[in-house]
């Protein structure tokens, strides 16, 4: 979903992509799971130009991030209205809809901080960390309850087997650890810059042949 004029459906919001299949063979140092992908300057492809993405899942099949710095025209309010959720808490109403990626952006993602709620379609990035697409998620922060902090996505970025891999020996992305404090609080225009500054970086001064972290 790009646009206010279609309107969203509750399996935009209840479907979740399956996660990927776990490989024992492989070290979880060989993945960047739970870490940031950030855009070299030289990144051609529009859906990835200056931004940044969170790997919430990376392993032999493949990988699957959120891209947490492009909003949509929606905010999260539209999407509440749209799908005849009352809001009843203004808390969350006027947060932007982020595009998460080009894959499935008819679907619906929250990532946010895990806490003692349980939700129906839940997967745990890390003990902190989870994503989440079913409705009642949505209800509960309408409601003003739910997580702490949260991004609503949509669509998602996805790769596949060893393509990540090999975007990285292509200098196509510097990588770094999650900071929770880019992730759901720095302004949405800042976070590529903050991102490449946690590694010691200054991005606008490096080239699209720049070496990787």
């Amino acid at each position: 979903m790009t646009s206010k004029h279609r309107k969203t459906t509750q399996q935009d919001v209840d479907i979740w992509a399956s996660p990927l299949g776990y490989d024992e063979t492989m070290a979880a140092s060989d993945y960047m799971n739970n870490q940031f992908l950030i855009a070299m300057p030289g990144m051609e492809d529009p859906n990835f130009s200056r931004s940044v993405t969170y790997v919430c899942q990376h392993n032999a099949s493949g990988a699957l991030g959120i891209t947490i710095n492009r909003s949509s025209d929606l905010t999260v309010g539209d999407v509440l209205e749209q799908l005849e959720i009352k809001i009843e808490s203004p808390r969350w109403a006027d947060e932007p809809v982020l595009i998460g990626g080009p894959v499935h952006q008819d679907r619906g993602f929250v990532l946010h901080n895990r806490s003692s709620d349980e939700w129906s379609s839940s997967f745990t990035v890390t003990p902190e960390i989870a994503l989440t697409t079913s409705k009642d998620i949505l209800e509960a922060m309408a409601q003003g309850s739910g997580p702490d902090q949260a991004i609503l996505a949509l669509g998602y970025a996805g790769w596949s087997a060893g393509q990540l891999e090999s975007e990285i020996l292509q200098n196509a992305w510097l990588h770094t650890s999650l900071d929770t404090q880019i992730l759901f609080d720095s302004p949405l225009t800042e976070r590529w810059h903050e991102a490449a500054a946690a590694l010691g970086v200054d991005i606008d001064m490096l080239t699209g042949a720049a070496g990787h972290a």
